[in-house]
Parts: structure tokens; C-alpha cells; sequence
């Protein structure tokens, strides 16, 4: 396979690298850690953990450290998207003449453990959030760092994973969908697993 090369890998790193971003282009999904030790003829696990650590370190991907799956790859830093103006949603406005300013998603793209889900339902039609749409979520390390509001991906023992908004009343926690049709979710702390917390939404037309 035809390896990317990178001023600051080492020749270990660029060829774990390489490979991945040609099995990502292959199979449109990332390896798993087993199958990264085939390919680098490996018997353990930790030389590809220490690699992928070290590629996320130098913005060459991003992953959630144990969850291969999770994996992404950062090609280039995106330096922004131009703004072009206004377009009307309701009544008709002047169109755009000039560049004015960039939509920059470099913030969203640097943020360390970065990882997406495909959203399946309608629960959270209302927050503009359709089945089908890809979340870039953002880990979280304790449930106190999430704010009322916030959307989150939780995961409930027993009923699997959803994204909601977060809600803290009573020493309750509200999962709370952006749709009427569905009735909130009332948790102790104990039975929910916060995953991450939504950075931006995703969608192909």
C-alpha cells in the first residue's frame, strides 16, 4: 500500500498511518486494532496504541483511545469555509456579492477525541437533528461539566444509547427529546452514562 508521508512521524507511525488511510478509503470505515496488528505483523496490541496515541497527538487523527472504531482521519486542517452573505428563508433578500468573512471549523476538528454517530429516529427533529444526520460529538469526562441545555449522547442501561437534551432537576437526570411524540426519560445519576456532548451537526444533500 501507498503511504502519506509526515515530516514528524516516524517511519513506524507513517506506515500505520498509511495504511490506515488506505484501508479508510477501502472499506469506508476504520480497522480494528487486531486487524492494524495483522497488517504491521504485530503480536500485541500496545505498539498500535502507542502509535494511534501518538498520530492523534500530531493531528493525524482522531479516535477514542480503546474504541479503534471511533477512528478519523484529519488529512488537513480546514482553515475555514467562506461566508457569503445571507440567504432568505422566508421572504427574499439581496444575494451575495463578496467574500466577507470565513466560518471557521478548525475549533471543532482540533478538539482532542473528537468522534461522530449516525443518528437513527426523530426524536430531536425539533433541534434541527434528522435521522440520518452524523453528530460530531465531543467526549465528556464527568457529568458535572454538562450544562442544562446541552445536548448529549447518553447511553441507559438496558435501553442503549440516545441523544437528548440534558436536563439536572432534583437530583434527577432529564433526558428530553426535541420532538412532542416522545415522553422524557427521568434517571437516577447512577443509570445513565453521559458520552459525549454535541459540537456540530452533519448532514449530506
Amino acid at each position: 500500500m501507498e503511504t502519506s508521508s509526515g515530516d514528524d512521524l516516524t517511519q513506524a507511525q507513517n506506515e500505520l498511518y498509511g495504511w490506515i488511510k488506505e484501508y479508510v478509503k477501502d472499506f469506508q470505515h476504520s480497522p480494528s486494532i487486531r486487524q492494524m496488528m495483522q497488517a504491521m505483523g504485530l503480536k500485541s496490541p500496545a505498539p498500535i496504541q502507542s502509535r494511534l496515541k501518538h498520530l492523534q497527538e500530531k493531528g493525524y487523527i482522531s479516535w477514542q483511545e480503546g474504541k479503534a472504531r471511533t477512528m478519523q482521519i484529519v488529512d488537513e486542517i480546514i482553515e475555514g469555509v467562506p461566508i457569503m452573505g445571507s440567504v432568505a428563508a422566508g421572504g427574499l433578500i439581496e444575494t451575495y456579492s463578496d467574500v466577507q468573512e470565513n466560518l471557521d471549523i478548525s475549533d471543532v476538528l482540533k478538539k482532542k477525541n473528537v468522534f461522530a454517530l449516525t443518528v437513527n429516529g426523530d426524536s430531536m427533529i425539533d433541534a434541527c437533528i434528522a435521522d440520518g444526520d452524523m453528530v460530531l460529538m465531543e467526549p465528556v469526562d464527568s457529568i458535572n461539566s454538562i450544562r442544562n441545555g446541552d445536548i448529549v449522547s447518553a447511553m441507559v442501561p438496558g435501553s442503549g444509547t440516545t441523544l437528548k437534551y440534558f436536563l439536572k432537576k432534583n437530583n434527577k437526570i432529564i433526558l428530553e427529546a426535541a420532538n412532542p411524540n416522545y415522553e422524557p426519560i427521568i434517571l437516577d445519576y447512577d443509570n445513565v452514562s453521559i458520552q459525549g456532548k454535541l459540537l456540530a451537526v452533519w448532514r449530506k444533500v
